[in-house]
């Protein structure tokens, strides 16, 4: 790993909080990308599978994750990202059934 590499990994404090990252970055990188980098429809599919498997999860998982995205969300400094973060648990039905 280069010392540009290590600069821009940031350190996680669990597996499961690094996951979050990845996942959160992936779907970042999918809702922002136009039509000649990524086919609209393939991105849809994408976003969808991911609302589904997530579907699936305890309450416990989503509640998880959900209150790692609050973390994230308070520590990022890029308004628009902040915003992506705090909107991504409605947009992934994270809240539906979460007690």
């Amino acid at each position: 790993m280069t010392c540009w590499e290590s600069a821009l990994m940031p350190v996680y404090s669990s597996l499961a909080h690094a996951l979050a990252g990845a996942l959160v970055d992936v779907l970042w990188f999918i809702e922002g990308s136009e039509d000649e980098q990524m086919d609209s429809d393939d991105a849809v599919k994408a976003l969808e599978g991911v609302a589904h498997l997530v579907s699936m999860w305890s309450s416990d998982q989503r509640s998880e994750l959900i209150d790692l995205l609050g973390m994230m969300a308070e520590a990022e400094s890029d308004s628009a990202r902040r915003e992506f973060l705090e909107g991504f648990p409605e947009g992934l039905g994270l809240l539906d059934d979460v007690v």
